[in-house]
């Protein structure tokens, strides 16, 4: 639980994560929040006595969520003007910032009531290279079953067309290419055939319904335009064709999913990204037993796999791990990627790069 100078703190962390993101409008907003946000306003009060661990519970992904929403509503011209970045004084900034947390405090409010759901399709290209990890392993046919699904177009990455350094990966003609930036050889080909796609969610949204779009829409970044362009497309996508999305507590669901019968000769899959943060302990506890137990009994012709990509909190990156069975069901490190996925660096990442130093209650270990 933090005090309000953690709660500011939680805002000066973001700020590392936008400048290391190449988010340049972002870190400066978190920068001012941090430094100048007043208790004069009911969302100031509430930010700065936040009774969670704001790192861990992305306080500040809720706020300026909720701000971008305005923007996009067309609601405040100076606040357009920030996000846009055309304005970059800090005192300016901080006085828009003031002016919009008093006279919009019943928009912004139910923005803080829970966790962003960042549906970011550019995430399943990360996502996808730990799958041709196990691909390799065990053969190409998996079964790919997610939680923290939001509204589910990771699930749609079985229809994705993948760019991974010049490696190609999906149905050709596909609606939505994805190609982020490769740091490194590219991946050699796997045949991969994804034989089912399931997801849940505690909330999951339906992002056919425009009201749930805009929503999506305004937890993309304003530096990032083609991600906007992209979350589009991915759910034009799904009102073509939907996908099947439960609303289910996480640990309950895994632990039903991996009772049913496994077909012969496909791989099943458990696969996240960027969830692992908001489950509570004893889910989490949960799950982590279920798939171990589920592991002893894989063999051969009915293996079982885990692939998530989630943030190393210290160095910004996300990391993208493998494990599965039969085998020793060791975690190996296949990848580390921009959140987004707006870059993949294979292999284990290096360790010299920037680092933040983060309160004790904002680190959790991985799964």
């Amino acid at each position: 639980m933090a005090d309000e100078a953690g709660n500011r703190e939680a805002f000066r962390i973001q700020r590392f994560y936008c400048a290391q993101m190449a988010a340049p409008i972002y870190a400066r907003m978190c920068g001012v929040i941090a430094d100048r946000l007043t208790a004069d306003s009911e969302t100031g009060r509430r930010v700065l006595g936040w009774s969670g661990e704001p790192t861990r519970d992305a306080l500040p992904l809720r706020l300026v969520g909720g701000l971008h929403a305005l923007v996009q509503a067309g609601r405040d011209a100076d606040l357009t003007r920030v996000f846009a970045g055309e304005v970059t004084d800090e005192e300016r900034i901080a006085a828009i910032l003031s002016r919009v947390f008093g006279e919009h405090d019943a928009w912004l409010l139910p923005w803080l009531d829970g966790p962003p759901q960042t549906n970011e399709p550019g995430r399943s290209a990360a996502l996808m290279t730990g799958l041709m990890t196990v691909a390799a392993r065990h053969g190409p046919r998996l079964e790919l079953l997610e939680i923290g699904s939001s509204a589910g177009l990771n699930l749609l990455i079985d229809r994705y067309r993948f760019d991974l350094g010049g490696t190609l990966v999906g149905p050709m003609g596909a609606p939505v290419m994805i190609r982020p930036e490769w740091r490194g050889d590219a991946p050699d080909f796997v045949p991969l055939a994804i034989v089912g796609v399931r997801g849940c969610d505690i909330q999951p949204l339906d992002a056919t319904d425009p009201a749930v779009e805009a929503r999506l829409a305004a937890y993309v970044w304003a530096e990032a335009p083609e991600r906007q362009a992209r979350l589009r497309a991915a759910i034009a996508m799904q009102r073509e064709r939907g996908i099947r999305l439960d609303r289910a507590d996480a640990a309950d669901w895994v632990e039903a999913r991996l009772a049913e019968p496994q077909p012969s000769g496909v791989t099943r899959v458990l696969m996240h990204s960027v969830v692992w943060q908001y489950l509570p302990t004893a889910s989490a506890d949960r799950i982590r037993a279920a798939m171990l137990a589920a592991g002893e009994r894989a063999d051969a012709d009915r293996p079982l796999a885990w692939v998530m990509m989630e943030p190393d909190r210290a160095s910004a990156r996300q990391l993208v791990q493998v494990r599965s069975w039969p085998g020793d069901g060791g975690w190996q490190v296949v990848a580390s990627a921009h959140a987004h996925g707006a870059w993949i660096e294979p292999g284990a990442p290096m360790t010299d790069g920037e680092t933040i130093a983060l309160p004790d209650a904002a680190l959790r270990g991985g799964a």
